[in-house]
This record gives C-alpha cells, structure tokens and sequence, in this order.
C-alpha cells in the first residue's frame, strides 16, 4: 500500500469509528474562505447609486443585501445592511439600515428594514423599503417615507414604492440577483 492509500483507508477508518455523530460534527466546522465565497444565494441587492437631481442635491443609496439558499421560501430572514444621504450645501442627513426582508423579481428588488444609525429624528427606529430597477438602460430607484412622518406612516417588511427617480448616468452599479420562490408540491 502506498503512502496515499493508506492515508485514505485511515481516514475511512475513522469515519466509519465514529459513525454519524462524527459526519455531523465536521459539517459543523466552519467551511474554509475559498468554499464560503462559493455559497449559492437565493437573492442579493449589491451595489451603490446616486439618484439624478439637477438642483444639486447629493443624495446616495448603498445596498449590501442577501437571502441565503437555505431561507429560499422565507424573504424576511434577509441579512445585510443598506445606508441613504441627502445633503444640499450645509443641509442634509443619513440613514444607515439593518434589512428584515429582501425579495427580488428579475431585475427589480425589494428591501425592507429598521433603521439603526441616523443624523435625522424622524428616521429614528423607522422600518424603510426601497425598490431597485437593475437597467442595462438606466437604473431606477423609489421609497416608501413619502409621508411626512416615517414613524407614524408605519411601513410593513417587503413593502416599497415603485422605482419612481432616476440614477444619475454612470453612478448605477446594482446588482441584483433574482429570486425564484419554489412551489410547494402536493
């Protein structure tokens, strides 16, 4: 026996010892970067845009969203963050957001979630969605604190406006990967 098959008949020796308990336990550790990298999504929004306002207005949309494979059939399971600033001269705010839904249809997403971090009272704690168009042609945005009072005007997880405002050419870069909802089979 060379070197080789003796290394692999020891470690089907050591599997077959310690039976499934030990299967399980190296599914446990945790996977080396490279495979991490590999993890297959069932939806993402990536990418960061700044919305065309020919007034001047600086106004950012950052997203880094994602539904893992394993919570397909559950959007509101999503993971990540997304931020949006509005500044004009020396007027102006940010949100940063931690995202409790993410649905995704061809190119258009949907992402939802509660704001965490804000230099505006009004946004504090206020759960935001915002609506991404991933255009070849031009990509388009829209949001749902159209009211006067995000706290008030209570918005549901997934729920966003129509993607309503213009990207500013060569700022667009969202990605967008589609999610496909699995039917159940009787």
């Amino acid at each position: 026996m060379n070197r080789r098959t003796k290394t692999v008949a020891v470690a089907a020796a050591v599997l077959l010892t310690l039976g499934a308990g030990g299967i399980a336990a190296a599914d446990d550790a945790p996977a080396p970067a490279a495979a991490q990298a590999t993890v297959k999504e069932a939806a993402a929004l990536t990418g960061t845009a700044k919305l065309y306002r020919p007034a001047g207005d600086d106004i950012t949309f950052t997203f880094d969203a994602h539904l893992a494979e394993e919570n397909r059939q559950d959007p509101t399971k999503a993971t990540g963050t997304f931020r949006f600033s509005h500044y004009k001269g020396d007027w102006g705010g940010y949100a940063e957001v931690k995202v409790d839904c993410l649905t995704t249809g061809g190119k258009v997403a949907v992402v939802s979630g509660v704001v965490t971090k804000t230099d505006v009272k009004e946004f504090r704690k206020a759960r935001v969605g915002v609506t991404v168009h991933d255009d070849a042609n031009g990509d388009r945005l829209g949001y749902t604190w159209m009211t006067a009072d995000p706290q008030k005007d209570k918005v549901p997880p997934c729920l966003s406006g129509a993607p309503f405002e213009k990207v500013e050419k060569g700022t667009g870069d969202f990605e967008v990967v589609p999610w496909e909802f699995v039917y159940p089979t009787e």
